[in-house]
């Protein structure tokens, strides 16, 4: 697989790229515009800030979606299924009963997960205000998606700070974690007229199926302010996190760690080695999976201006350290995803080429040692980023477009 020609991405056109300094507000409208959908997915006039949108495949082979839409005034978190792999959906069925506004632009946006007798988990954040400013609430249906719990913030911390782009994931024993960027550690460092870069990466468990979630343990330091953070269960079923790092001095690289269900702090490894300075918020969170043998597949985004920016990807052998990143598409490829199951490994991204946005991709049977390139769609308007869901069948890909609505691809379907 070739690594592409050098992508040069001076700092004054990072903005195409969504990229904010350090201190500017959380990268979504101030507007909340309706977004209403009818029973086959398809999305009206939805506004570019209203589309994250979360997709994933229970147990009983219902494809779902969770997403945010404005309904009588007020902000919902809905849910709809699909059993013909998004041809058709169910009517939008709402998570919080109680409108409150919804983060869903982004790098924001609601997330599901099941549990292991079927129990239905969603997890978003509340904004509250300005930047960042919000709660993680949590809710589950234990009735296949027709009524869910009243939601619940998932932190014990209440102080008026960051608590926002949240992940999920649950893990082979059933237990949920929930990790989150929190301005909790920078805020006590600025009262104290002390230094602290960036903010903190936090976590809750619950052991009860989204009962209750215990204490708020702090993963590390130090990370970057608006990014996502990528979540995926290793070979022996831990939960692991990647996120954007702030490196000393102020490196925007990646690092790693594992989630315990008791807390225990573990050391966090350095994944990525791109020397990436900038004060600012790159709004570009990376995704990694664990293929077979424990192999680790991990795309990030650079936005330095050297040879090898861009959207990147590496296959990390257990126990290497050093990694060898290959672009991928343009100098204008950005957001990609990665999944993985056994030896199947599918990577995509969105591309702009000045008046369309395509939504590229590659696939690979070998555990990521060759690959087949992919041009699955396009779209003129504003696009969510591009998410994978895993299936028993193979992998399908879910990209909501402003004009489009939601799309589902097979991968294996598609040509190159």
């Amino acid at each position: 697989m070739p690594i592409r020609a050098t992508a040069l991405i001076p700092l004054l056109a990072l903005a195409m790229f969504g990229i904010s300094p350090a201190g500017w507000g959380q990268h979504d409208s101030h507007e909340h515009r309706s977004s209403q959908a009818n029973n086959h997915g398809k999305t009206a006039h939805a506004h570019g800030a209203d589309l994250g949108t979360a997709a994933a495949m229970a147990g009983s082979g219902l494809l779902w979606l969770a997403s945010k839409e404005t309904q009588d005034g007020g902000q919902y978190v809905v849910v709809r299924s699909s059993e013909d792999m998004g041809k058709t959906w169910t009517a939008p069925v709402r998570v919080n009963a109680q409108a409150e506004p919804i983060a869903a632009s982004g790098e924001a946006r609601p997330h599901l997960a099941f549990g292991r007798k079927g129990e239905l988990y969603v997890s978003w954040t509340s904004t509250v205000a300005r930047p960042h400013i919000g709660n993680i609430r949590f809710a589950r249906s234990l009735d296949g998606g027709k009524t869910f719990s009243p939601p619940l913030t998932v932190h014990a911390n209440r102080e008026h700070v960051t608590h926002s782009f949240e992940s999920m994931i649950v893990d082979g024993d059933g237990r949920i974690f929930i990790a989150w960027i929190d301005g909790r550690d920078q805020a006590s460092a600025k009262a104290k007229g002390k230094p602290y870069a960036g903010s903190a990466i936090y976590y809750a468990v619950s052991s009860d199926q989204g009962r209750s979630f215990r204490k708020d343990f702090r993963l590390a330091d130090h990370s970057c302010e608006c990014c996502r953070i990528g979540m995926s269960l290793d070979a022996s079923g831990t939960p692991v996190a990647m996120w954007r790092h702030v490196f000393e001095p102020n490196v925007r690289d990646h690092a790693i760690a594992r989630l315990t269900a008791d807390g225990e702090r573990i050391a966090i490894t350095r994944v990525t080695f791109d020397d990436w300075r900038i004060d600012a918020c790159p709004h570009h969170g990376p995704s990694l999976a664990f293929g077979a043998d424990g192999v680790r597949h991990q795309v990030w985004f650079n936005g330095k201006e050297a040879e090898g920016s861009g959207a990147m990807y590496a296959r990390v052998m257990p126990g290497e350290t050093a990694i060898k990143p290959v672009g991928l598409g343009s100098a204008q490829a950005s957001h990609p995803d990665v999944a993985a199951q056994g030896q199947r490994v599918a990577i995509v991204w969105k591309q702009f080429d000045g008046k369309s946005t395509a939504l590229l991709g590659r696939v690979s049977g070998d555990n990521g040692r060759s690959w087949r390139d992919l041009a699955l769609a396009e779209t003129a308007g504003d696009s969510d980023k591009p998410y994978l869901v895993p299936t028993p069948t193979g992998m399908l890909v879910s990209w909501r477009t402003q004009a489009e609505g939601i799309r589902v691809i097979p991968l294996e379907k598609s040509g190159s």
